[in-house]
């Protein structure tokens, strides 16, 4: 947490308090803070602990309880999947460089309405929604492409560091595994 950031602190009776305001806060109100790109961090008021991530997650997951979830099941249980996996680090990176890119998408869009309508100008105002509406498919279309690919990038990273591994272990001889054989590729490789 840096020193400009907003600090509060979570009490043992799970109420938030803000040291700006001196006043307890509710989640909501956390959240708006987020929304507004505020700088804060939540401590545990007793051990001093940093705990924003899981406040961040209990936001995630209350937006998720109710209304439309942005996550299927089974991209859920895709993520489950991922932890302690060798490939945790890679998949965390990688959601992270994907959700920026489409996040600065949404910027340059919103920065080409505001220099075509002007700042207070109503189309302006609802650009990015109207834009949907209209462009809805297409813009289905273009994040499927989108999709699609990185899941081809990632699948070729994969394949990747699993060549990497096999050649750093190729002439190493492993208790119970016969010797490769001469000029012959490993069966996974056929």
């Amino acid at each position: 947490m840096t020193e400009k950031s907003r600090l509060i602190k979570k009490y043992p009776n799970r109420r938030l308090y803000d040291t700006k305001t001196s006043a307890y806060i509710t989640l909501a109100e956390v959240k708006a803070m987020v929304l507004t790109g505020e700088a804060f961090g939540v401590v545990d008021a007793k051990t001093g602990e940093d705990i924003t991530r899981s406040i961040l997650l209990q936001i995630i997951l209350e937006e998720e309880s109710g209304g439309l979830p942005l996550f299927s099941t089974d991209v859920l249980a895709q993520m489950i999947r991922f932890y302690g996996h060798a490939m945790q680090g890679m998949v965390g990176k990688y959601l992270e460089t994907n959700i920026k890119a489409f996040t600065d998408f949404q910027q340059k869009l919103q920065e080409q309405s505001r220099g075509t309508f002007g700042e207070n100008h109503p189309l302006h105002q609802d650009m990015w929604s109207q834009f949907l509406n209209f462009q809805g498919p297409a813009m289905q279309t273009m994040m499927s492409a989108y999709v699609d690919q990185s899941r081809k990038m990632f699948q070729q990273m994969q394949d990747q560091l699993q060549q990497q591994t096999r050649s750093m272990f190729t002439g190493i001889q492993f208790p119970g595994f016969p010797p490769p054989e001469p000029g012959k590729k490993p069966e996974s490789e056929s």
